[in-house]
């Protein structure tokens, strides 16, 4: 109750104050009014003709001083003191108007100004308003700056410069960019940036034509491309396995005031219970990676408070695979059986992806080392186990997969045994024989065969070692060996000695068995196979033209019938024992063999039946000449030649040979033939070197009989 009592007697009083005022007012408006005089003279009015009140020293001032009527003269007044009008202070006196041509700041202050009639028959009119002229001492520096006021700014960008004078008004604006002029004279000019608008921009201020202003300060305008954001993959892994991993981050020169939107195969990834973004969405974070985040990612750069957008990063590829990886462990070299010394080295693979990092176990037992390949540079019987490995990698260093199967690794404690066979079993062959040599070994594989002829190494590799045709040279003791490995070799002791001895294979030949006493008998030829020094019973395989013939036997006869062409013939021995054949003969050569037979048959002819001739003409001459007396007996004409004359005439024809045929001949060969049957005279053969010396020396050695008085005809 006291509180509402207080307000309304505040309220009481504030009322009647009001009334006492409203009271107050009216009384003295309407004494007042009452006093003015009927004829009061107007006030004048004061103008600014020139442009600005606030001015700078040098600029000019015009006032003009207005009345309705033109009966008046003015007087002017600053700070309420009559003005003095001096040329040198530039003041000039136009009654109703007061010009300033050149301001200094002694003509600053309060202009006013007062009318009086012409005739000065009344009262002077009470001062115009007052207009205050402000000079200032110097022109004003002109302010610049630039919205938005980032620095980079980029292409594409809108950016404004405003130049101001913030003293009087009225001012004009030249704008420069590195020293030379714009044409743009506004106070704010607007740009659309691009690369040339690079640069250093000022301005300053003018107005009428002797006031102009400094220089503002410089603003430079750095210009960029928008840059293209850079997307890298913080995880080591493009290919991930579910589960894993990733992190994708996108960057834009390592500047801070971009943020980044991201999308994959064109679609905008959000955020949700496996992937999130750090505060500026630099970092795409994956904690389980699955199929459905498979696929290519994109990041784009937004600067922060302002609509400039990069456009989209090269693109990332992620895979992932629908399961856990396979580890393929395999040994190098690969011997299931190694000896003391050897090397080996495990490698433990993962087919895909990289990053891996290994564990390696021997019949359970953890070993050293965690790169993908475990070496023993020299085994002992201790290396010998099961060796598996496992893989893993990531920050959690999760077990990703285990080795399709363990390798086993067996070391023995002695070298290998080396044995050396031979193909066929004889320890005598002969020459032309074919042998072959193979090298074994007990265990293990991957060996390198040494071999070696009577301790000396011979160029031959592989485990085989075949001589095709043998010679005498080839005698000797064969023995072979292993090795296996590069760096470190590891070699076997010798095979046993295998002794090898060649013999010379025997040579047949072939000799002519027809006699030169079947001459006029037969004009066929038998030939004869032997082998020469062999003790041993022998076939014979003939040939000819080195083709074979049906013929097995020992001899074999040429006839003109058989032979028409005077082929050539070897033979070959051939039996069941060893050696099991002969080397072949030489070639025996049946041309003109024949036909030497027949002419020497017909010139026998013809020297025997012209021997008889003579013979017969000489016994008619003695019984039918008589003798005469001795003294006149002429001399004895020796009727018969010697030996020696008969070499001397042996170009003399034989008449009778003109008459001898070959078709007699070879008619009388074939029923000397058919009386006397297949020529087999034993007679002594005579080894032939070549068809024409055979001939020669077999005719040779016919010689005359005693009393028949043949000789010997040589070709």
């Amino acid at each position: 109750m006291t509180q509402l009592s207080s307000t309304a007697s505040t309220c009481a009083a504030r009322w009647k104050m009001w009334l006492v005022k409203v009271f107050s007012v009216t009384y003295f408006t309407a004494v007042c009014a009452a006093q003015v005089p009927q004829n009061v003279p107007p006030t004048p009015t004061l103008k600014l003709l020139s442009p600005w009140l606030d001015v700078f020293e040098n600029e000019s001032v015009m006032l003009s001083c207005e009345l309705d009527s033109d009966d008046w003269k003015f007087t002017w007044y600053k700070n309420q003191n009559k003005v003095q009008y001096d040329d040198e202070q530039n003041l000039e006196e136009d009654q109703s108007s007061l010009n300033i041509t050149s301001v200094t700041r002694s003509h600053q202050g309060g202009y006013a100004c007062k009318a009086l009639p012409e005739e000065n028959s009344g009262n002077s009119t009470e001062f115009s308003n007052i207009v205050n002229v402000t000079v200032y001492e110097k022109t004003p520096k002109p302010r610049v700056s630039k919205v938005p006021d980032f620095n980079p700014m980029y292409v594409g960008e809108t950016v404004n410069f405003t130049c101001k004078v913030h003293v009087s008004s009225g001012w004009e604006y030249q704008w420069y960019k590195d020293g030379n002029k714009l044409r743009d004279t506004s106070e704010t000019i607007s740009i659309h940036l691009g690369l040339a608008h690079k640069g250093e921009y000022w301005c300053k201020a003018t107005r009428g034509e002797t006031t102009s202003t400094d220089i503002s300060a410089k603003i430079q305008l750095n210009i960029l491309e928008i840059p293209v954001p850079s997307l890298k993959l913080a995880t080591p892994w493009l290919d991930v396995f579910p589960t894993e991993s990733v992190k994708l981050s996108c960057g834009m020169d390592g500047t801070s005031d971009w943020t980044y939107t991201w999308d994959k195969d064109g679609q905008q990834v959000r955020a949700d219970i496996v992937a999130s973004f750090d505060s500026n969405g630099a970092t795409l974070s994956i904690s389980s990676a699955s199929a459905a985040h498979a696929g290519q990612y994109n990041c784009k750069g937004h600067l922060k408070d302002r609509s400039l957008s990069s456009s989209s990063s090269s693109g990332l590829t992620l895979k992932v695979y629908d399961k856990k990886p396979t580890v393929i462990l395999t040994q190098y070299p690969e011997y299931k059986v190694m000896f003391p010394g050897e090397p080996v080295s495990f490698s433990c693979h993962i087919n895909v992806s990289t990053g891996w990092e290994y564990l390696w176990y021997k019949d359970s037992t953890t070993l050293t080392g965690s790169a993908n390949k475990y070496p023993i540079s020299s085994v002992g019987i201790t290396d010998g186990g099961s060796y598996t490995c496992t893989a893993k990698r990531g920050s959690g260093k999760e077990f990703l997969s285990v080795s399709s199967q363990p390798v086993h690794l067996e070391v023995e404690d002695t070298k290998p045994r080396v044995t050396l066979m031979q193909n066929p079993l004889h320890n005598v062959m002969h020459t032309g024989d074919s042998v072959s040599f193979s090298c074994h070994i007990n265990v293990s594989s991957g060996w390198e065969y040494l071999w070696y002829k009577d301790s000396n190494p011979l160029a031959v590799s592989g485990n085989n070692h075949t001589i095709s045709s043998v010679v005498r040279t080839n005698t000797g003791s064969y023995q072979c060996k292993v090795k296996r490995g590069r760096d470190t070799v590891f070699f076997s002791d010798q095979s046993q000695a295998v002794r090898l001895d060649i013999e010379e294979r025997p040579l047949a030949e072939i000799i002519l068995v027809t006699g030169w006493s079947e001459v006029f008998s037969t004009d066929s030829l038998v030939l004869k196979c032997r082998v020469q020094e062999s003790q041993d019973t022998w076939n014979y395989t003939w040939f000819k033209e080195e083709q074979p013939i049906n013929l097995l036997s020992e001899k074999h006869t040429v006839t003109p019938e058989n032979n028409p062409e005077q082929s050539e013939y070897s033979c070959r021995g051939i039996r069941t024992g060893r050696p099991s054949y002969s080397k072949p003969s030489d070639s025996f050569k049946t041309k003109n063999l024949l036909l030497k037979r027949r002419v020497l048959l017909s010139i026998s002819g013809c020297i025997f039946f012209g021997i008889i001739a003579i013979f017969i003409g000489c016994i008619v001459l003695r019984v039918i000449r008589k003798p005469g007396n001795g003294e006149d007996r002429p001399e004895e004409t020796e009727l018969f030649l010697t030996m020696a004359q008969l070499k001397d005439h042996e170009n003399t024809p034989c008449p009778l040979v003109q008459y001898i045929t070959d078709a007699e001949l070879n008619a009388s060969s074939k029923k000397e033939a058919g009386e006397n049957g297949t020529i087999s005279g034993d007679t002594t053969p005579l080894p032939i070197s070549s068809q024409e010396d055979q001939a020669m020396t077999s005719e040779s050695h016919d010689t005359t009989e005693n009393n028949g008085g043949l000789v010997s005809f040589k070709q």
